[in-house]
């Protein structure tokens, strides 16, 4: 069974920095592609950034500078550093593997001005 477990999530100001973290089990994790993805209150879920099998990144073009994803093959684990966080940041975030069904609980971020 697939399991995706997200952690890191919190409050934090405007300018600042969260590192997120995604444990994946269940299936082979170092031959798949991993993203991250948010939902914001009212909105639909978005892609935010994904790292493929040999750790190519593409992100998506509100976060690109500010935030970066990471692997760790050995660990079965794919991190989001997130630096200067601005309140538009605030979400849910989720990771998930594209070709597959699966999320996890998600872990909430949220961003004061």
């Amino acid at each position: 069974q697939v399991r995706l477990v997200e952690s890191g999530g919190g409050l934090v100001q405007a300018g600042g920095s969260l590192r997120l973290s995604c444990a994946a089990s269940g299936i082979t994790f170092n031959t798949r592609a991993i993203g991250w993805y948010r939902q914001a209150p009212g909105k639909e879920r978005e892609f935010v950034a994904i790292i493929n099998s040999v750790g190519s990144a593409n992100y998506a073009d509100s976060v690109k500078g500010r935030f970066t994803i990471s692997r760790d093959n050995a660990k079965n684990t794919v991190d989001l550093q997130m630096n200067s966080l601005q309140p538009e940041d605030t979400a849910v975030y989720y990771c998930k593997y594209p070709s597959l069904p699966y999320w996890g609980q998600g872990t909430q971020v949220t961003v004061s001005s």
